[in-house]
């Protein structure tokens, strides 16, 4: 009688832990919403990012859409601090599954700083860089590989707030909606997001102790994976494994088994007339028909659409236009800037004076423009004429090969300025208004010599070349003397009366002649340097010989 009592109570206590377990985590589900720290974090969404919803909207375009990312992103947090309450301390694994909500939005955000660059990019990357701060979720302990989640917010908000200044700076005296957006964002991580970890979860979060385990996904839940096979009987296993320890013990078994197979047992016998070295169609040496060669393919370069636009009122982009001669640009303020990216075989046309004109990436663009109040600047080209009928105080030519100039009177007294440049020509008119325009090469090789203790640098005479007197540029220290000579070269004209670049057809480059001409003195000591050498091994072979 005591026994089935003691039988039946058991099974009454064992039911009601099952049912106890099973309803504790929806039971904690409604109350976790109430809780101090989610009421907590719902008021800094209301207030915080609430301010930085409503600064976007006023601003719109990228900046209201990659806000939007930042919202939910937030909401999504929110989730997860509820699914803390009622979920247990998962493991590496785990985590990663957990927090996977979380890390697309933050996929998401990064996302839209890639492609090219816009007018919105620090708008962008510092939203990108601040949401990794929500990552202060996943602290698990000092082991776990990240800072604590007060230092993580702080970190993550010091790498955004470089892009975040750059706003700052950008837009200080221009759109003030700009500079509310940018010190919104700020408050939002400092001091929102610090206080609200500082005060709720300076350890990180708080697990529930008899939740849900959240555990990774294993590979057959994939979709199409095929369905683990069902495991044997127990008495089929235990009779499998015992016999196969019955039947393999130690090395001996080993030996055994490998001597009672034939060890060339599936192999074919070699003939002599399959060895190598008896072989006809195979030679010592590899002709050059046979050899193969590898051609490295180029990868394709990125070209996006073409785009000839203005934006924000302030800066015409002209990007990845291919063989248009008759691009223009109309009504042009003096506060504009002109952007060219990735054209090639084109000519663009600026009518009106501009601020400044950068020219990026292309090759045989042709550029003809009237007043620029900044510079006119040339980076990353390859053929590039450019010809100037105004005034351009500063040309600057950076990292290009093949670049012709064109010169009005007004600005021959602009300040070029090359660097890593090569083949660059300048035309100016000739004092005959008459006569062709008159082509003036810039040199690009240099000769550095050590005298008087410091050096002196002067460009490499070309034929024809009149070398100017050298000038010392450093008077007190006489230390990095720098000597500049002016060389020109023989003009060649293909035609005549060729005098400007013109909108349909661009002149083609004129034609110019460099000097193979040496120094001779360099040339004769290095001939004096090897008589004597040869010499020298003369009389050591006569030596050799007669001992």
């Amino acid at each position: 009688m005591d026994e089935k009592l003691t039988q039946r109570l058991e099974a009454a206590v064992t039911r009601l832990e099952s049912l106890s377990r099973g309803s504790q985590p929806h039971a904690a589900a409604p109350n976790a919403a109430s809780e101090p720290s989610i009421v907590a974090f719902d008021d800094l969404i209301t207030d915080y990012v609430g301010k930085v919803s409503a600064a976007a909207e006023k601003i719109g375009g990228q900046v209201r859409d990659i806000t939007n990312v930042l919202s939910h992103a937030f909401l999504v947090q929110k989730e997860l601090l509820v699914n803390v309450k009622r979920t247990q301390k998962p493991d590496p694994g785990g985590i990663a599954e957990f927090l996977r909500p979380l890390n697309e939005k933050l996929t998401e955000a990064t996302n839209m700083t890639a492609g090219p660059p816009s007018d919105f990019s620090n708008h962008l990357k510092s939203i990108a860089e601040s949401l990794t701060a929500l990552a202060w979720i996943a602290y698990t302990g000092k082991n776990c590989g990240m800072s604590m989640p007060i230092g993580h917010v702080e970190e993550c908000w010091q790498s955004a707030e470089f892009y975040s200044n750059k706003v700052l700076v950008e837009y200080k005296n221009k759109d003030s909606n700009h500079v509310e957006w940018a010190k919104a964002l700020k408050e939002l991580y400092v001091p929102g997001l610090r206080d609200y970890v500082k005060s709720h979860h300076p350890l990180g979060p708080i697990w529930s102790a008899t939740g849900v385990v959240v555990s990774p996904p294993s590979k057959s839940s994939k979709p199409g994976a095929p369905a683990a096979p069902n495991a044997p009987p127990a008495s089929l296993a235990s009779s499998t494994s015992s016999s196969s320890s019955s039947s393999k013990q130690g090395m001996g078994a080993v030996f055994q088994e490998i001597s009672s197979k034939p060890v060339t047992a599936g192999l074919r016998k070699v003939t002599n007339d399959m060895k190598t070295k008896n072989r006809t169609d195979r030679a010592g040496l590899v002709s050059s028909g046979e050899k193969e060669t590898c051609k490295s393919v180029p990868s394709a370069a990125k070209v996006g659409p073409p785009k000839l636009e203005l934006v924000m009122g302030r800066k015409w982009v002209v990007e990845y236009q291919i063989g248009v001669k008759n691009l223009s640009i109309d009504g042009c303020d003096p506060k504009q800037t002109v952007y060219i990216f990735g054209c090639k075989d084109s000519v663009l046309q600026i009518k009106g004076k501009v601020n400044n004109i950068t020219v990026d990436k292309c090759t045989k663009m042709g550029v003809l423009f009237t007043d620029v109040v900044a510079a006119f600047e040339i980076v990353n080209c390859s053929s590039i004429e450019v010809q100037c009928q105004g005034a351009a105080p500063t040309i600057s030519v950076d990292n290009t090969a093949g670049c012709q100039l064109y010169l009005s009177k007004d600005s021959l007294e602009s300040s070029i300025t090359t660097s890593k440049a090569s083949e660059v020509n300048v035309m100016v008119p000739s004092e005959d208004p008459d006569a062709d325009l008159v082509e003036h090469a810039l040199p690009h090789q240099y000769i550095h010599t050590y005298q008087d203790s410091h050096f002196l640098t002067t460009p490499v005479s070309h034929s024809g070349g009149l070398s100017a007197p050298k000038t010392n540029l450093d008077t007190e220290s006489k230390t990095n003397c720098l000597a500049i000579n002016n060389a020109q070269k023989t003009d060649l004209y293909m035609e005549s009366n060729t005098k400007c670049l013109t909108v349909d057809n661009a002149p083609k480059t004129v034609a110019r002649v460099e000097s193979k001409t040496k120094h001779m003195t360099t040339n004769i000591r290095l001939y004096y340097m090897a008589a004597v050498l040869c010499l020298i091994f003369a009389v050591v072979v006569a030596v050799m010989l007669s001992s």
